[in-house]
């Protein structure tokens, strides 16, 4: 699978009292590019619903490497590494647009849930078909 890349704007908002996006707003920046990324498959709310379920995030591993500050233009690419069971890690690296500098890196355990019961139950098949492929593809 080819990473899913996305441009954002940081607003002034996002800033903490040091000046430069909260480390919590990060978070916010992970969950809209896996939207974004399962939406450009076809994969939205209402496929999700007729499927009868949704991931969620269970667990987050950041790394801040270098600062992001307000106007910046950021590009955030994720991928999925592995979807298996009820599971899939998917990964994040956001850098200011046009630069190679990496800013922060991330991996998120996300698992499908059952809409009714809301506990984990195996990836339906044909969203592991959507997401093809999986391969890493990042620069460090």
């Amino acid at each position: 699978m080819q990473p899913y890349k996305t441009q954002l704007r940081v607003r002034y908002h996002e800033m903490d009292a040091l000046g430069h996006v909260n480390n919590a707003v990060y978070q916010h920046y992970l969950e809209q590019a896996a939207i974004e990324h399962s939406e450009h498959l076809g994969l939205n709310l209402e496929r999700y619903r007729e499927l009868g379920g949704w991931f969620v995030m269970r667990r987050v591993e950041l790394d801040y490497l270098r600062p992001a500050i307000a106007g910046d233009i950021l590009e955030v690419t994720t991928w999925l590494q592995e979807m298996r069971g009820t599971r899939a890690i998917r990964r994040y690296e956001i850098r200011k647009q046009g630069s190679d500098d990496l800013l922060l890196k991330a991996e998120a355990l996300w698992v499908w849930v059952d809409a009714i019961a809301m506990r984990p139950r195996a990836i339906p098949d044909v969203l592991i078909a959507a997401f093809g492929q999986l391969a890493p593809a990042a620069k460090e």
